[in-house]
Parts: C-alpha cells; sequence; structure tokens
C-alpha cells in the first residue's frame, strides 16, 4: 500500500526559506522519479521539481536557483528547501512519483504562504 505525507510548511515572509518534507511508503517510490508539486488558488497543478533515483535533478523555469530538491532513497523520504521565497510561490505542495500522479493519488499536501 502506498502512502505518501508532506509536512514543513508554512507561513514565511518574503525572501524567506521553508524546508519540505516527504515521507512516502511503498517501493513504487524508490525505483521511480520523485517529484514536488504545487497548486495555487484558481491555478492548475504544476510540476516544481523532480529527482530521479540516479540523481538527476530538473526545476522550473519559476524555481530555478532557489529551491533544491534532495531524497534519501533508503529511507524513501524527500525534501525540498525554498529559498528567496516570493509571493508567487505561495500554493500547497505535494510530492508523489509519475505512476501514482497517472493514478490520480495524492497526498494531503502542506500550505505555504509567503506574505509580501
Amino acid at each position: 500500500q502506498v502512502h505518501v505525507v508532506e509536512s514543513g510548511g508554512g507561513l514565511v515572509q518574503a525572501g524567506g526559506s521553508l524546508r519540505l518534507s516527504c515521507v512516502a511508503s511503498g517501493s513504487i517510490f524508490r525505483i521511480n522519479r520523485m517529484d514536488w508539486y504545487r497548486q495555487a488558488p484558481g491555478k492548475q497543478r504544476e510540476l516544481v521539481a523532480f529527482m530521479t533515483p540516479a540523481g538527476f535533478t530538473n526545476y522550473a523555469d519559476s524555481v530555478k536557483g532557489r529551491f533544491t530538491i534532495s531524497r534519501d532513497l533508503a529511507k524513501n523520504t524527500a525534501s525540498l528547501q525554498m529559498n528567496t521565497l516570493k509571493p508567487e510561490d505561495t500554493a500547497v505542495y505535494y510530492c508523489n512519483t509519475p505512476p501514482l500522479v497517472v493514478s490520480h493519488y495524492w497526498g494531503q499536501g502542506t500550505q505555504v504562504t509567503v506574505s509580501a
């Protein structure tokens, strides 16, 4: 059975930092890409960053240079270090893996609010 729990969100001023964490259960996470998504009010969910099991990373242009994804394959966890936050980063953040995205499984997410 797969399960994912995100945490670490909160309210921060613009320019501040937050570190999001994701704890996943199920081998599907260990053998696939780990993704971080976000969904702002009234907008579609967007892919923010991902990391493959081999360590390859990719970032959305909007967060490149400010966000850093990491993961621990042994512990089945992932993190998203977010620096120099902007009000437009305000969203609910989710971690997931492509096979579960296709299956429409999502965790509860963690709210990030950046005040101007």
